[in-house]
């Protein structure tokens, strides 16, 4: 079966349904690899079972229709905001909160501690707030001179 026309639909319930070679239907979840650092290579399509029952590769390889729907499908259970700038912090010292500005708009947080501010793979970093949020900030270098300057005072 080709990558291209992979047989996704959603079913009455909207729930998203890959059909197997053989004509049977499973609901299944996309799933990353590597979500961080690959988010659009690598996907195993997870049926109820917890069974992988298909894998992309990459999801630029699919039809605009497949690939549509398991982009839909994964940003309504991915919620991980990226970190676009850092406005002010109340205090350098913890707890901590924090006025930002994210791929979804502008924010804010509390930073517990610095230990909540996690090192991926350079020059990632991931920071849990006080709620359980998970912001990303893809390259820390990135960000604009003031951003950094306020962020290199936690690490």
């Amino acid at each position: 079966m080709s990558q291209q026309n992979l047989p996704l639909t959603r079913n009455s319930f909207g729930h998203l349904m890959f059909t197997d070679g053989e004509g049977k239907a499973h609901l299944i979840t996309p799933v990353r690899a590597f979500p961080i650092a690959a988010p659009a290579e690598n996907i195993g399509l997870i049926n109820s079972d917890g069974e992988e029952v298909a894998w992309i590769e990459r999801l630029t390889d699919l039809d605009e229709a497949p690939r549509r729907l398991i982009e839909e499908e994964m940003a309504s259970r991915e919620f991980i905001p990226v970190i676009q700038r850092i406005h002010r912090v109340s205090s350098f010292a913890c707890p901590s909160t924090w006025e930002i500005e994210t791929d979804r708009g502008a924010t804010s947080m509390v930073l517990k501690g610095e230990e909540d501010i996690r090192r991926l793979t350079s020059p990632a970093l991931m920071i849990a707030d006080s709620r359980g949020i998970n912001f990303l900030i893809r390259d820390r270098y990135a960000l604009d001179a003031h951003s950094k300057r306020l962020l290199d005072r936690f690490l």
